[in-house]
């Protein structure tokens, strides 16, 4: 089966993929300590999600954030703790990172939040789908014949129609989405078609760090590209084919693999 986070690790590099695979022993712990992340910041969610159904029409947007914040700090902070009791390598940086996105997200929220209340003329808990859709989580998705399997952070249900949504915490591209998280949500659509019997015609990227979701039409060239991908993929995991190297000063100085492939 192709994991779709081994389909990530090849957009963003194939040489990374194949050390991951076929070198390094540890990135089992990489891996579980991306998706401990990932679950803190589902769980940070849905506390914002809970704390709106507090905030009142009147209120002002200091009194809006505060209340949106609650339990937040609190939460972030036991759990990161028991992320650290795992030995999974999590850092201050990366906390202080977790922190910072959960307050930004919530000033959005609250900005949000305050001019529908205005407009609408009703309290938070009376507009909270306009929001917070109903939603699944770190849903876990797989086919056998396609051999695909992946954990969706979120799909969100509406009118009957099913969207995934990929949440993002790196910086997007000036229009549209980068090609790695395109060709992640086209194989989350394909996957939720076979799940639930239905068809996925958008998805969303959920950009953290400006606040922004940015949709991803599921056309044919796209679903195309996915299955490229996943023989380029099979071909790297399965057959040990070493891929050329591809220098990128920006993805290279960023990695921690660069002392193993840019050897001389």
């Amino acid at each position: 089966m192709i994991n779709i986070s081994s389909i990530k690790t090849h957009m963003y590099c194939p040489m990374k993929l194949y050390i991951q695979n076929h070198v390094d022993l540890n990135k089992n712990s990489d891996f579980q300590l991306a998706i401990e992340i990932k679950k803190l910041k589902i769980d940070i969610l849905d506390l914002i999600q809970k704390n709106m159904r507090k905030i009142k029409k009147d209120m002002g947007m200091t009194q809006i954030e505060h209340t949106l914040s609650q339990n937040i700090d609190s939460y972030i902070k036991s759990t990161a703790d028991a992320i650290i009791s795992m030995d999974l390598g999590l850092d201050n940086a990366q906390i202080n990172q977790i922190i910072d996105d959960a307050y930004f997200n919530i000033k959005i929220t609250a900005l949000k939040i305050k001019q529908a209340m205005t407009i609408l003329d009703k309290n938070a808990f009376e507009i909270i789908d306009m929001f917070f859709p109903n939603s699944m989580y770190s849903y876990l998705l797989k086919d056998p014949q396609l051999e695909l399997i992946g954990m969706c952070d979120k799909i969100e249900i509406i009118d009957g129609k099913y969207y995934p949504v990929a949440i993002k915490s790196s910086t997007p591209p000036i229009k549209g989405v980068w090609d790695q998280d395109a060709i992640e949500l086209v194989a989350y659509a394909i996957l939720l078609e076979e799940e639930f019997e239905t068809e996925v015609f958008v998805g969303f990227v959920d950009y953290e760090k400006i606040g922004d979701r940015r949709p991803v039409v599921m056309d044919v060239n796209l679903r195309k590209g996915l299955f490229d991908v996943m023989r380029e993929v099979k071909e790297i995991t399965d057959n040990k084919k070493l891929p050329n190297i591809r220098k990128n000063p920006r993805k290279c100085g960023n990695c921690e693999y660069s002392d193993i492939c840019l050897k001389d």
